[in-house]
């Protein structure tokens, strides 16, 4: 393919070079001559290990040029991938100026150069934007300066996940590709493009594609500060934390894995809120500010309080509350979300039925029955063992149960509304008028 790649920073040179070094024809274009003539001349403008060898082979071979005029680059080129920078504003915004500009110069550079053999040219962001930047503001700029007859636009989302220091590497054994488009013309022009690299091409909505860096950098960035924050608390104890950290990564079955990260309903039971307090609580005698672990038990408090305002800003007082214990297949209450709602709800004047399959007020004994006998004193009167029964003239459904009788039963008495705490209820509850997800 021929293939335009606007911005030649960072991200830029290193897309640039490595898909001339697979055969593409590629043309890097920016408007600074103190990154386009390193380029011409066979260096890399940014230092990267590997690359000036890689930007030298490709300007010897033909097949790699930089230019700082767009409509050389966009003579016959199949994809445009925009590499420019998305800087942060003052007020923590993202600028988007350079995207902007990097779209018009593409469809007003089109309006006077030679279109592809096809007829088609895919304008691919592969800076980091917030969600909607394709969307509301690609398809904005295209709207103002349209295709030329005979040419069509189609656009897509293809995150980067690059490191500096190991660009190339990162490169070349991506840990997924991911292409955001509705576009499926757009998204075989990807899959050959990338084609080399010998990874599944993943073709998803725009908007998870760009929400996707978004949520790997924050967690990266969560890391090194829950990392940090483990230091800076058992060092009081004599404790050397790289020691911690080295075998804690050993754990791929919870500790470094998919588990626990769904989006979901807050957490609850007899370890994960009393641990999180005593090591909060270490800290404050040790006079040691551990800001990410205290944000922790704020947001799992703020996953609570947020059903309770979107019940409240609602219809109906009557409310089937499908599954109480804490998780799936337990009858433990201690510090379950689900309790906790309740408590609120009964609070706020509404009328629950709760169903459980598994919890029996009768059977409780110890911490578990103090717990819930503090939270849900009359928890008899209103707990089912049939979902049906809880269902039975509900204006609202708040459902974190996924066993098959409260599926079933969900199915075939849906409330006016459903409140899906889980997101593992299925396509057929997910179909329901007036179901919402809890954070989707």
């Amino acid at each position: 393919m021929k293939v335009a790649v606007f911005g030649l920073g960072y991200v830029g040179s290193v897309t640039a070079a490595c898909l001339a070094a697979n055969g593409h024809d590629v043309w890097g274009v920016d408007v600074d001559t103190a990154k386009v003539g390193p380029i011409t001349e066979g260096h890399s403008p940014v230092v990267e290990p590997g690359l000036d060898e890689l930007v030298a082979e490709g300007v010897t071979a033909g097949r790699l040029h930089a230019t700082t005029d767009p409509r050389l680059a966009l003579e016959r080129a199949d994809v445009s991938l925009i590499c420019v920078g998305t800087p942060s504003t003052q007020a923590g915004s993202t600028d988007l100026t350079y995207i902007r500009r990097a779209v018009r110069d593409i469809a007003e550079a089109a309006q006077v150069v030679n279109p592809p053999v096809s007829g088609f040219h895919s304008i691919v962001v592969r800076s980091t934007v917030p969600p909607g930047t394709v969307d509301e503001v690609v398809e904005q700029v295209l709207a103002e300066v349209p295709p030329p007859e005979g040419l069509s636009f189609g656009t897509a989302m293809t995150p980067e996940f690059l490191r500096e220091g190991s660009g190339l590497a990162d490169f070349y054994d991506p840990p997924f590709v991911v292409v955001g488009t509705r576009n499926p013309t757009v998204g075989t022009a990807l899959a050959d493009l990338f084609g080399f690299l010998g990874v599944d091409v993943q073709i998803v909505d725009v908007r998870t594609a760009e929400a996707l860096k978004y949520a790997c950098n924050a967690f990266h960035a969560t890391k090194v500060s829950f990392a940090n924050e483990m230091g800076r608390i058992f060092r009081h104890y004599g404790v050397d934390s790289r020691e911690v950290m080295r075998i804690f990564v050993q754990d791929t079955s919870l500790n470094i894995s998919p588990y626990y990260l769904k989006p979901g309903f807050a957490f609850g039971g007899s370890c994960l809120p009393k641990d999180l307090r005593s090591v909060l609580h270490l800290a404050r005698v040790n006079n040691t500010d551990l800001p990410l672990l205290a944000g922790t038990l704020a947001t799992n408090e703020r996953a609570v309080s947020d059903v309770v305002d979107r019940v409240v800003a609602g219809p109906g007082r009557e409310i089937a509350l499908l599954g109480l214990s804490f998780k799936h297949a337990t009858d433990d209450l201690r510090e379950s979300p689900n309790v906790e709602l309740a408590e609120r709800l009964l609070g706020k004047g509404y009328n629950l039925r709760i169903y459980d399959a598994i919890v029996n007020p009768s059977r409780l004994v110890g911490a578990n029955l103090r717990h819930v006998r503090s939270k849900l004193p009359h928890l008899q009167r209103v707990l089912t063992d049939d979902p049906a029964a809880a269902l039975e003239g509900a204006d609202l459904a708040i459902v974190s149960a996924t066993d098959s009788a409260a599926v079933n039963a969900l199915l075939s008495s849906p409330p006016a509304r459903t409140i899906d705490l889980s997101g593992r209820l299925g396509d057929a509850v997910e179909a329901l008028p007036g179901y919402e997800g809890v954070g989707w």
